[in-house]
């Protein structure tokens, strides 16, 4: 059985989560989970992350609506980042827009490539 106690974790307890489309493959966002986070995600199927700033677990689209249900967890080989395929409902960033990876480098300037959803 999968032990979330077996992943590699950064000194304060975190590990990186990239959540991607399960159908499209798009890369919607990236948040961190601890433990308590990976083993509520695998057991609800709702993907909860730990927010940094609050201190405090964050079920995405609880507030908004904008659900990540969870199709499937990867590991990487080093056992230090996690990658999320989800079910997405919604934007996945809080900006409104469908990924929070709305910004593109070209050309040696910064250039916005997704505008926010109606």
């Amino acid at each position: 059985m999968f032990d979330p106690l077996s992943l590699k974790y950064d000194a304060a307890g975190l590990i990186p989560a990239i959540a991607q489309d399960a159908g499209t493959g798009e890369v919607l966002m990236m948040a961190w989970m601890n433990a308590d986070a990976v083993a509520r995600t695998l057991e609800t199927g709702r993907v909860t992350y730990w927010s940094r700033s609050r201190q405090a677990f964050w079920i995405k689209g609880e507030s908004s609506g904008h659900v990540q249900a969870l199709v499937e967890m990867r590991v990487d080989c080093d056992r230090d980042c996690l990658l999320l395929r989800v079910d997405q409902t919604g934007p996945a960033c809080h900006t409104n827009r469908r990924s929070c990876f709305y910004r593109a480098v070209r050309d040696g300037a910064e250039v916005e490539i997704m505008a926010p959803l109606a």
